[in-house]
């Protein structure tokens, strides 16, 4: 720099479950080292920055939630930069660098980003960096870390051309000239950026060198093959670029007196939970199915919950019980588990800005904390690992740890933590000299997720019970879990309903045992656009494969209570498409038949994945093959009479074939190139009458 004063820019976050704020909490812990202030702040906080008055630099973090939107905290901000009445040249004053966050497993990719990129090019403002976009899906440090490397020099070169901007001094032209001349970074990071590679024992500014002296402590060079304790050359050998230690900012007081935890209700930020009781379930799948599917019935009669069929909602659930006890036990914390626990900011913390995390309690016992608040089978992102290495004793462990939250280290930290979803109670076995202190793991364990569960009944069908149905999520134990798990939820709730299944049960009439006492708490997520027509007279197809059938129940309960009251309305076409992988193991609702004798259905397709065939020319396997049986219908229901679209499951196993399908069908059926159907069939999206509601 040319001068002592730090120069600022303002540097704003976007964030939906805490990542975004995470990388902007990086960055400006990073900026100091490089003569930089950032003046952070949360985007929602416009009273607190003015972006029309603004004349430093300014660099944006945004994710993406849902099927695409911005995050909650950036609706406002979208909301005003979206006013049609602004000139085009309202933010021509403005240099800006975006980095967005998403997930390529969904459709519109960092679309959140995207829309603020896009909208702010409108009104004239300026890139003094190009965009960065990270997909979580193959890890977000592939292009989050080389864009925060590039962001310093690019940063440096907006203050010098801003300054020549001020005054056209010759000594700020030939510094400027200098650093033209210099190697310029690589810009348009993308989610292509997958194999990135990154020289050993490169320096880059704002992170540590670590060297380690002894590497003797690496285990013999027998052990060829890496693992989640052990490492290889070059990792093993290479001098380590680690992340900086994130200052701890969270202090933990116990308090020898027991006292009321807070109400589950309170554990939600927006909305009304309501805690309603469990009255039916019902196992869909045999015994010997390969995936475990549950119906559960809600009684929601008592409450004002309301739905429509295709809205999802949410279930707040705990952590498992058994492993907040072992956790308890590795942090020698079991006697201090009914103890109340009182949680504030670090006097004289570095953290800028810190405030203690909204979704812990300021009072509540240790393990409400980490069964109900902290989401304790989170995959640690690399700043925990980082904060870990300080409290692990055995030198081995120690550098290992530094290897995996090391540059160097990115494929292991991806194969032996990222992709097999290790979670802190495997790192603590894995490395037992680790001890983590309480406040560390309050610091950097993020919130325990609601989760969300399609609607699978019609309350004009049913009214005052809500049907919904899951699969079982099982983890089976591989060689950096040594035990196999449950899903959070699922698993809590199979075992919650245990006492209701009755494991013959495969109708939707039978009760099992005598009716639950058990209670869940539940929230909407209405869904603005996974509905029915609302002409029911146009024509629709439903592709649901699995528990992908679950909106579509409702959807059919819907339709047939409408017909049975409005005998003298027009109901359009309706088809479904249904696989699963055995015909007399996991179809799921043998009863769709019913809907198909009464009229409700008009054509129901089905297909058995793992099923041996005897006849001459095998049947299709796959929902997607079915759909392509079925072109012509296809073609002529989406692109001559308007119809609707659906689609709902897995969405790299399913949704993309049946996309592609539907792609080639366009393609054939209206001789055009593929690229042109694309284009049609991104134009149904856009109309809202091709729709997905899907999951990775």
């Amino acid at each position: 720099m040319c001068c002592d004063l730090k120069r600022r820019f303002l540097l704003l976050y976007a964030t939906q479950k805490g990542q975004a704020k995470a990388i902007a909490e990086e960055i400006w812990q990073q900026a100091g080292a490089h003569g930089l202030e950032a003046d952070m702040h949360c985007i929602s906080e416009m009273d607190k920055y003015n972006l029309e008055t603004e004349k430093d630099p300014v660099v944006i973090v945004i994710s993406t939630t849902g099927t695409g939107d911005p995050p909650d905290t950036a609706r406002k901000f979208v909301r005003k930069i979206r006013d049609t009445t602004l000139p085009p040249d309202h933010f021509s004053h403005l240099q800006y660098g975006l980095l967005g966050l998403g997930d390529s497993e969904y459709t519109f990719f960092c679309n959140g980003g995207k829309t603020v990129d896009r909208r702010l090019q409108e009104l004239g403002a300026q890139h003094f960096y190009d965009t960065g976009l990270a997909d979580d899906c193959v890890g977000l440090e592939l292009v989050v870390d080389p864009w925060i490397d590039g962001l310093w020099l690019a940063l440096k070169e907006a203050f010098l051309l801003q300054k020549e901007k001020e005054s056209m001094s010759s000594d700020v032209n030939a510094v400027s000239s200098a650093l033209s001349a210099a190697p310029h970074i690589v810009h348009e990071l993308s989610s292509e950026v997958q194999n990135l590679k990154l020289e050993d024992g490169v320096k880059s500014s704002g992170v540590l060198t670590q060297k380690l002296v002894d590497l003797n402590l690496v285990a013999s060079t027998g052990d060829t093959e890496p693992s989640l304790v052990h490492s290889v050359p070059p990792v093993s050998q290479s001098a380590l670029n680690i992340p900086a230690l994130p200052p701890e900012y969270i202090e933990v007081q116990f308090q020898d007196v027991h006292g009321e935890n807070p109400h589950l209700s309170s554990l939600i930020s927006g909305g009304t939970a309501f805690e309603v009781p469990v009255t039916k379930a019902i196992q869909l799948t045999r015994e010997d199915a390969i995936k475990t599917a549950l119906l559960l019935e809600l009684d929601i009669a008592d409450t004002v919950f309301d739905y429509q069929p295709g809205d999802a909602f949410c279930v707040i659930c705990p952590n498992n019980v058994n492993e907040v006890e072992e956790l308890l036990h590795i942090l020698g914390l079991s006697e201090k588990g009914d103890c109340l626990v009182c949680v504030k900011v670090k006097q004289g913390t570095k953290k800028k800005g810190a405030t203690c995390p909204q979704h812990i309690p300021e009072r509540g016992t240790l393990k409400f904390i980490l069964t109900w608040c902290l989401e304790i089978r989170a995959v640690p992102k690399k700043a925990f690992l980082r904060a870990l290495v300080e409290c692990t004793s055995d030198a081995r462990e120690k550098r290992r740890l530094q290897e995996l939250c090391s540059r160097q280290g990115a494929s292991d930290y991806t194969r032996f933590i990222r992709e097999p979803n290790v979670c802190l109670l495997d790192l603590l076995h894995a490395f037992p000299s680790c001890k983590p202190s309480l406040n560390l793991l309050i610091e950097h364990l993020p919130k325990l997720q609601a989760r969300s569960y399609s609607v699978s009944s019609s309350n004009l069908h049913q009214p005052g019970k809500l049907w919904f149905v899951f699969n079982i999520v099982e983890f089976p134990a591989c060689p950096t879990r040594a035990v196999s798990r449950k899903g959070v939820c699922t698993g809590w709730l199979a075992e919650l309903v245990a006492p209701l299944l009755h494991p013959s049960t495969n109708t939707l009439d039978a009760r099992g045992g005598s009716p639950s006492t058990e209670k869940i708490f539940i929230f909407a997520r209405p869904n603005n656009t996974f509905h029915l027509p609302a002409d029911p007279s146009v024509p629709l197809m439903m592709v649901g494969p699995g528990t992908g059938i679950s909106p579509f129940i409702g959807f059919l309960q819907h339709r047939q209570k409408l017909r049975k009251e409005h005998t003298d309305w027009e109901f359009g076409e309706t088809w479904l498409f249904f696989g699963c992988r055995h015909q007399d193991r996991d179809y799921l609702f043998k009863q769709l038949r019913c809907f198909l004798e009464n009229g409700t259905l008009t054509h129901l397709k089905v297909c058995f994945s793992r099923d041996s065939s005897t006849a001459e020319v095998a049947p299709p396997k796959y929902v997607q093959d079915v759909i392509r049986f079925y072109a012509k219908e296809v073609a002529r229901i989406l692109l001559k009479e308007g119809g609707y679209f659906y689609v709902c499951g897995d969405k790299k196993h399913m949704a993309d074939g049946v996309s592609d399908a539907v792609v080639d069908i366009i393609s054939m059926e209206m001789q055009v190139d593929r690229l042109e159907a694309m284009k049609i069939l991104a134009m149904l999206r856009e109309a809202k009458r091709y729709l997905q509601d899907v999951w990775s």
